[in-house]
């Protein structure tokens, strides 16, 4: 009987030995667990810290590059400004008879002042005014103070809707392009042999056919408007400024 009693008791210390054991070793995988989620938390929590501070830093950079690109938007706007003024003031008083665009500073005038109706060479009348107008024009562009900004310097030729678009394509380039001779021919006596060496780096010559009529109040073609000639200029960097403009007044829309 004390045997039995006693092999029962040593079954009971066996049993909670054994239950002391396991509930000792889930407290441990508990622990493990608890400790691996915690370290694993504050791993996560670093690399979200690095990638805030990264953020922060492309903000940053994004911020400056904005500074900049804004301070060369306001410079290349305010050389446009001056020289679009200079040349209003250069040519708004004067008896040439020319149109300048207060935005753009493109200089127009009717083409029936240097062509005869439907023909490409220059008339006589034609000549001398250009002999006006070209010094006058490249006084303004290439003195020192705008020179090194201007990159190109376009002689758009445009014609009324009389007729095919290719007849007016061949017409106007043709027209586009004697004007553009006529200033580069340092027997021609327009300008000095070193303003042509200045203008034969930059000046194009366009033909547009009717792709830019004018039109009247109405909305009828303004035949003797559209005939026409136009001189514009682009700056160094205008394409680039151009997409920033579009860049900036998509985000002020937003």
């Amino acid at each position: 009987m004390s045997r039995v009693k006693r092999r029962k008791e040593d079954e009971e210390t066996s049993y909670w030995l054994s239950y002391s054991d396991m509930m000792a070793a889930l407290l441990l995988i508990f622990i493990l667990i608890i400790s691996f989620t915690m370290l694993q938390s504050k791993s996560q929590y670093e690399n979200k810290e690095e990638e805030l501070e990264k953020q922060q830093e492309i903000i940053k950079e994004q911020e400056i590059l904005l500074e900049a690109q804004q301070e060369e938007l306001d410079r290349i706007i305010g050389i446009r400004s001056d020289l679009v003024a200079d040349l209003r003031n250069e040519f708004n008083d004067s008896a040439l008879n020319v149109i300048v665009d207060p935005q753009t500073g493109a200089i127009t005038f009717d083409a029936s002042v240097l062509f005869d109706s439907g023909m490409s060479e220059l008339k006589d009348e034609g000549k001398e005014f250009l002999k006006s107008f070209i010094p006058r024009y490249c006084k303004v562009l290439l003195q020192d103070e705008y020179k090194e900004y201007v990159s190109e310097i376009i002689i758009e030729g445009h014609t009324d809707t009389d007729g095919t678009y290719l007849y007016n394509l061949e017409l106007s380039q043709q027209r586009a392009f004697s004007v553009a001779t006529f200033c580069l021919t340092e027997n021609a006596g327009v300008l000095k042999r070193s303003e042509i060496d200045v203008l034969r780096g930059v000046l194009t010559a366009n033909g547009r056919s009717f792709s830019n009529p004018i039109y009247n109040s109405d909305g009828s073609v303004n035949l003797s408007a559209s005939r026409r000639v136009e001189f514009k200029f682009r700056l160094k960097d205008e394409e680039m400024i151009d997409q920033m403009i579009s860049i900036i007044e998509t985000e002020a829309q937003e």
